[in-house]
């Protein structure tokens, strides 16, 4: 079966959801993945039960779910709720990211332009502070608002500066968010369809950053003394991890490339040999099987077990040493410690 087909989707949410019955602790991060994919069943009013399911308890996330259930409703004929919804997210003014940039790319793509930069501005007044740094998803809500005030025709101002400066693509931001760019497409050219097919995909690394789905792809983390376990129960993975030390630069090397890639949403997952095991037998496999590694990987991003990379420069650094990330492993262009 082709993994984008409706009937594809709609067997990973089942899947899902047997894993949120199975796992109880995750079930909010798993319902809303199998809630996505509902959605691109296109079965709407599927994926509306599963935000009211988790509605109806005390979700960690209750701002992100409304604004997700916003987005839904308005695709499928219920505008007048989804507005209210979204009014309901504006005046809670949430101290994340997420909801707001979901709710402004919910109003941008029914041509609500205004009400698009209006709501990005309100966030961007909230969240884009004075701090040397900003989380990667607030400087993902100033790239949209960029993209919403361009077409709008607006000039520029502090924060669209400050969006420019913070953009890590080769293609300058107002050129990617050039409107008459969309005329370049029917030209008989094929330098200018080659040039614009370059533009396109720099800008897959910073359109719609999949803030608005917890999809993030994850590399698997063994701390050291977790590693030492596996190693000495199952010497055949030695392959896969020949050092620590090694282990540690190629998680930070590959994560790099696929940022490199355009490839949003990234994270590690940390593992342990128990967990590991546990997973294994419920797969009737032997831990030795290095091909279950990617798949222990998956499972424990969709349980919401995976920590954005990068971290702030100023964090500590996700290998787990007393050093912060700029020092550690951010600090290097190959991916290993810094210093060292």
């Amino acid at each position: 079966m082709r993994s984008d087909t409706p009937a594809a989707h709609t067997a990973e949410a089942d899947r899902l959801l047997r894993t949120a019955a199975q796992y109880p602790g995750d079930r909010e991060p798993l319902l809303l993945q199998a809630a996505a994919h509902l959605e691109l069943a296109d079965d709407r009013p599927g994926a509306t039960a599963l935000y009211d399911d988790l509605l109806s308890g005390d979700p960690a996330a209750p701002h992100l779910i409304r604004a997700l259930k916003a987005a839904n409703l308005w695709e499928y004929g219920h505008e007048a709720e989804a507005r209210a919804i979204i009014d309901g997210v504006r005046r809670a003014r949430p101290s994340e990211a997420p909801p707001w940039e979901i709710v402004a790319e919910t109003l941008e793509a029914h041509d609500e332009l205004e009400e698009a930069e209006a709501t990005l501005t309100e966030a961007a007044t909230l969240l884009a502070t004075d701090t040397p740094e900003l989380p990667h998803p607030t400087i993902s809500l100033l790239t949209t608002r960029h993209r919403v005030r361009r077409m709008l025709a607006r000039d520029h101002d502090t924060w669209d500066t400050r969006a420019d400066r913070l953009h890590p693509g080769p293609i300058p931001l107002d050129e990617l968010h050039d409107p008459k760019r969309l005329w370049s497409l029917g030209s008989d050219d094929p330098a200018e369809l080659q040039a614009e097919i370059t533009r396109l995909r720099a800008e897959l690394g910073t359109y719609r950053t999949a803030l608005s789905r917890p999809f993030p792809v994850a590399v698997l983390h063994w701390p050291e003394a977790e590693l030492t376990e596996l190693l000495a129960s199952y010497p055949e993975l030695e392959t896969e991890y020949p050092t620590y030390r090694a282990h540690l630069t190629d998680i930070e090397a590959s994560l790099r490339e696929l940022a490199a890639a355009g490839t949003p949403n990234l994270g590690i997952v940390r593992a342990t040999v128990p967990s590991y095991e546990a997973f294994a037998a419920s797969e009737t496999s032997s831990p030795a099987n290095a091909d279950l590694l990617p798949q222990y990987t998956t499972t424990l991003a969709a349980r919401a077990r995976a920590v954005p990379w990068p971290p702030l420069t100023t964090a500590p650094c996700w290998c787990g040493s007393e050093r912060t990330y700029g020092e550690c492993h951010g600090g290097a262009q190959d991916g290993s410690p810094a210093g060292t």
